[in-house]
């Protein structure tokens, strides 16, 4: 089972039908130049990367740009197109005053398995009040949050409010919150270390920016300035495979994972296991 657990459907076909959203998109995430994809393509593609599901994300920016990015909805809509392949995370914009409504209605009604937040976009830092009843919400529900962490390549973003020990008083205070710190927090990557190995509900994902090939990027970042031992023997289960699709291709940074020179086992358990695990779905 291989599981992608960091893509946007920005521009998934079959929630594209408004021209003036996809515009919003394009503004909102800085991708500009991206097509829009036919879900035959996208579903040909994953075949073609053998990888049987994908965590799809909502963007919630209500209050602070006007309208969601992706919204809760649209996400319901492609989850029914292929509920065998994909996983649908909801967002919500944490200013919105029925922000826990949002979330009721997402998690209850629409079905949806977890939360994404970006809160360099949404300029709240970790610790906000505000955010206090949204995770106390997602642990009634038992849904994983998937922060944002690290740079974020969306226009009008600061990474003060994403810098992962930001995260580390949510995840002494929350121990039964699943949260995944996006992006291996790069380029603060030796800190996320520190909360993988100190915090068992902390998890992260291999969604990094890579400044050259991937297969270069990964050898560097996971065999240089990591000890090349690090991750088969300390925290093998809190890595999981993310893409960051559209803005990078899953099949380029699968390969470059799995050319890493560690445990077969490791990387079968970042490419699907450590997901199972996250999302709740070993029951």
């Amino acid at each position: 089972m291989v599981v992608d657990v960091h893509v946007h459907p920005s521009f998934f076909k079959d929630i594209c039908d408004n021209p003036k959203r996809v515009s919003f998109r394009r503004e909102q995430t800085g991708l500009y130049k991206t097509g829009i994809k036919p879900m035959e393509l996208i579903y040909t593609q994953l075949d073609a990367a053998g990888i049987n599901k994908t965590v799809l994300f909502a963007e919630d920016l209500t209050t602070l740009y006007g309208d969601t990015v992706i919204s809760n909805e649209e996400i319901k809509t492609l989850i029914d197109l292929a509920p065998d392949r994909f996983i649908g995370f909801a967002s919500v914009d944490p200013h919105r005053a029925d922000a826990l409504e949002v979330l009721d209605y997402a998690f209850k009604d629409l079905g949806l398995m977890g939360l994404k937040l970006n809160l360099s976009k949404q300029r709240l830092f970790p610790t906000d009040d505000k955010l206090k009843p949204i995770y106390e919400k997602c642990i009634k529900y038992n849904k994983p949050i998937m922060f944002h962490a690290g740079l974020s390549w969306e226009p009008d973003t600061l990474s003060k409010y994403s810098h992962p020990l930001n995260f580390e008083e949510v995840a002494l205070t929350y121990p039964d919150l699943r949260m995944c710190l996006a992006h291996f927090s790069w380029p603060w990557v030796n800190e996320t270390v520190m909360l993988l190995i100190k915090y068992p509900n902390v998890y992260t994902d291999t969604s990094m920016l890579y400044l050259d090939s991937p297969k270069d990027f990964f050898e560097q970042i996971f065999m240089k300035n990591m000890g090349p031992l690090w991750m088969d023997r300390n925290f093998n289960n809190k890595v999981m495979f993310g893409s960051n699709s559209p803005r990078f291709r899953p099949y380029r940074l699968k390969d470059a994972l799995e050319s890493l020179d560690i445990r077969r086992s490791t990387i079968q358990r970042i490419l699907g296991t450590n997901a199972i695990q996250f999302l709740g779905l070993e029951v």
